[in-house]
């Protein structure tokens, strides 16, 4: 198979539609927040957000980490290809006090753009639960004795590659449809999204070639 074969780009568009086809499911599980993974999960959590806007409802407030598990080898040609490091790095992180940001007993939505290996998803939400346990011990509220008040996870990916994963993810969240949601399972290939070219030109004559542009018709 050929780079070019082995290489999907993803437009715009698609993305759109990805977000707006998701958010019917997603609406079922009423996110409170949604944690966007940078840099791939800030576009699709800000579309999504439109799309589970409802009237006379507030906006979900959008906060963004980083995380860091890729390592840049090789920068030829539209895009670099990248390969996957070990260990994940945590960039930036959400200082709680400063946002106003109460995770206990909330729905919390984390927003990535691929479910590749699952590591820095199982990073992303181990770690937070640990922050909403650390809150609930800060109000002293024994979770053991108020499940209610306990913080629920749901993950949000735009594509879920079909592979064997380097991390797990509790059964309980990738088994419940309501909180696990993939817009869309895909061979473990290599995915451009646009946001990464710096040629959209190119990027979206090649989405569109590929059968990577509009599904919905």
């Amino acid at each position: 198979m050929s780079e070019v074969d082995e290489k999907q780009y993803i437009s715009y568009n698609n993305v759109h539609q990805l977000c707006q086809v998701a958010a019917e499911r997603i609406k079922k599980f009423k996110p409170d927040y949604i944690i966007a993974i940078g840099g791939g999960g800030f576009i699709p959590a800000r579309i999504l957000r439109t799309f589970l806007k409802e009237k006379g409802m507030p906006t979900v407030r959008i906060f963004a980490i980083i995380l860091s598990l890729y390592e840049d080898i090789n920068t030829a040609g539209d895009g670099e290809a990248e390969e996957l490091g070990v260990t994940v790095q945590r960039t930036q992180w959400i200082d709680y006090e400063q946002c106003k940001l109460d995770l206990v007993g909330k729905n919390v939505l984390i927003v990535d753009e691929v479910d590749d290996t699952r590591t820095t998803l199982h990073y992303a939400l181990s770690e937070l639960e640990k922050d909403a346990a650390d809150q609930a011990a800060a109000k002293g509220i024994d979770l053991e004795k108020n499940p209610e008040m306990k913080t629920t996870f749901s993950i949000f990916v735009l594509h879920d590659k079909m592979k064997p994963k380097k991390a797990d993810l509790p059964p309980e969240i990738v088994n419940d449809e309501n909180r696990y949601f993939a817009a869309k399972t895909v061979p473990d290939l290599w995915y451009a999204y646009p946001w990464e070219s710096k040629d959209i030109v190119y990027h979206t004559k090649m989405a569109i070639k590929q059968g990577n542009d509009i599904f919905m018709e």
